[in-house]
C-alpha cells in the first residue's frame, strides 16, 4: 500500500482544524435595537459619558448625569453592571445611546421632543414627576416637557385620590406625543399599561414554576367565607377554607388574615373555562399538617371513654370534636341514655363539653361512632320538658357496637326499638 505524503497529512489536518472550529463558534448575538432593553459593563468614565461594554461587538454610551443620585453624586464605577433602554444610535462614532432613565433629565427644547417621540414610537418607558392634579388626571414633568396622564391610567386599580401621587417620580409609557394640537394635551402618558406589562411578565414567570404537588410560598391578598386568594408571585390561587386546616374553619378569617405570608402545597391546575380566561389553581395548608387520623385507633380505642366538645348538631345526630380534625358522631338513639330525643337539641348545645363512649373506629372512612355516656357522668344528656316516659335503650349489636356511620343513615341496619326482656 503507498505511503502518504506528508501534503495530505497536513492537508487533512488542516481540514479537521477548520470543521472543530466551525463546531464551536458561537453564533454571533444580533445587535440591539432601538427601545431593546440591555446590560453591560461599564469599561470607562469619561467627563460627560459612560461608556458600556453590551456583549460581541456592541458598545453604549449613557450619560453620567443619569448615573447620578439626587444629590449629584455618582453612583457607579468601571466594572460596575447597569441596565439601560437603546435610544439612538450616533451617527458619528456607531455606538448606541443608551438611557438609564430616560425622561428624567430637564433639558426641555427640541432634544427633549424628539426623545419623547421616540420613546412613543419604539415603547421605550419614560420617567417623570408628578407636579400637580388636573381636571381627570395628573400633570407629569418629563425631561423639561409638561404631559398629562389619566386618572384612569394612573394606577392598575382605582385610585380615588390622584393628589397622594404629587412629588412622586414615576415611570410611564408614552402613548401619544404630538405637539400644536390645540387644547389637547400634547404628550399623553400611562403608568397602567406599564404596571401590567410587568404584571404579566411576573405572571409568566411565576407560573412556569407552579406545578401539581409542589410546595410555594404566597401572600394572602383577600379573604372570603369560602376561602383565602393568595398571590404567588404573580398569578393567584385559591385556598378553600376546607384546604386550610384538618380542624374545621367556620370562617378563613378566624386563622388567616390579609398580608400574611405563608407556605402552601399546590393541589391543582385547572385549564381556563373560557378562552382568554385565568387557570385556576387549587391550594392546600391542610396537606402541610401532619394527618391526625394516622393514629386515631391507637388514641381513641373502642370501649374507651373520653372527652369532647359539641361541633355541631345534625337532626340525624351530634358531631364531637375528640381531638383538632377528628370528629366523631353520637346518633340520636345514643342521647338520651334510655329516654326519648327527637331532636340532638333537646339533649346538648354546640360548645358543651361531653363524656363520650367510643363505640366503633373506622379509620379508613375516617369516621368514629360514639354514644353519650350514662346520665350522671360529666355532660351527660339534659332532661327536657315534654319528654315522654323512659323508654327501654336502643338493643346493641352483639359486639355492643352500633356500626360503622353510614349504618347510621341506613334504618335497616339501625337497632330496632322494641320491649325489654321482663
Amino acid at each position: 500500500m503507498p505511503a502518504r505524503s506528508d501534503d495530505s497529512d497536513r492537508e487533512d489536518f488542516a481540514t479537521l482544524l477548520a470543521r472543530f472550529e466551525s463546531e464551536q463558534e458561537v453564533p454571533a448575538r444580533p445587535a440591539p435595537k432601538i427601545g431593546d432593553r440591555v446590560e453591560g459593563e461599564i469599561v470607562s468614565l469619561g467627563e460627560e459619558t459612560a461608556f458600556v461594554d453590551l456583549g460581541g461587538k456592541s458598545e453604549g454610551m449613557v450619560a453620567l448625569d443619569e448615573l447620578r443620585d439626587e444629590a449629584g453624586e455618582l453612583t457607579v464605577a468601571v466594572g460596575d453592571r447597569v441596565e439601560a433602554v437603546v435610544a439612538a444610535s450616533d451617527r458619528e462614532t456607531g455606538g448606541l445611546v443608551l438611557r438609564v432613565r430616560p425622561g428624567r433629565s430637564g433639558t426641555g427644547g427640541e432634544q427633549a421632543w424628539a426623545e419623547l417621540s421616540q420613546a412613543a414610537e419604539h415603547r421605550i418607558p419614560v420617567e417623570g414627576r408628578v407636579s400637580g392634579v388636573n381636571k381627570g388626571g395628573v400633570d407629569v414633568e418629563v425631561s423639561g416637557v409638561r404631559a398629562f396622564c389619566p386618572v384612569s391610567q394612573l394606577d392598575l386599580g382605582y385610585v380615588a385620590d390622584a393628589s397622594e401621587y404629587v412629588g412622586r417620580r414615576l415611570s410611564f409609557r408614552v402613548t401619544r406625543c404630538e405637539r400644536g394640537r390645540g387644547r389637547r394635551p400634547d404628550v399623553v402618558l400611562s403608568r397602567r399599561e406599564l404596571l401590567a406589562e410587568e404584571a404579566a411578565a411576573r405572571a409568566a414567570e411565576a407560573r412556569a414554576r407552579i406545578e401539581a404537588g409542589k410546595v410555594v410560598r404566597g401572600t394572602v391578598t383577600s379573604l372570603t367565607s369560602y376561602g383565602a386568594f393568595v398571590d404567588l408571585g404573580g398569578v393567584e390561587g385559591l385556598l378553600h377554607v376546607s384546604e386550610i386546616s384538618h380542624s374545621r374553619v367556620a370562617d378563613p378569617a378566624d386563622v388567616l388574615a390579609a398580608g400574611q405570608s405563608l407556605e402552601v402545597e399546590v393541589l391543582r391546575i385547572e385549564p381556563p373555562k373560557e378562552p382568554g380566561g385565568a387557570e385556576r389553581i387549587s391550594l392546600s395548608l391542610r396537606a402541610l399538617e401532619p394527618d391526625p387520623w394516622r393514629q386515631v385507633a391507637a388514641r381513641f380505642a373502642e370501649g374507651s371513654v373520653v372527652s369532647g366538645r359539641v361541633a355541631r348538631l345534625e337532626s340525624f345526630g351530634v358531631f364531637v370534636e375528640l381531638a383538632p380534625g377528628i370528629d366523631g358522631m353520637v346518633h340520636v338513639s345514643e342521647l338520651g341514655a334510655g329516654r326519648r330525643v327527637d331532636h340532638p337539641r333537646q339533649a346538648v348545645e354546640v360548645g358543651q363539653e361531653v363524656t363520650v363512649t367510643v363505640l366503633s373506629v373506622d379509620p379508613e372512612r375516617r369516621r368514629i361512632a360514639l354514644s353519650i355516656a350514662a346520665p350522671g357522668s360529666a355532660g351527660g344528656a339534659r332532661e327536657t320538658e315534654g319528654d315522654a316516659g323512659d323508654e327501654p335503650a336502643p338493643a346493641r349489636s352483639e359486639s355492643g357496637a352500633l356500626g360503622t356511620l353510614g349504618d347510621f343513615f341506613d334504618p335497616a341496619a339501625r337497632p330496632r326499638r322494641g320491649g325489654g326482656e321482663s
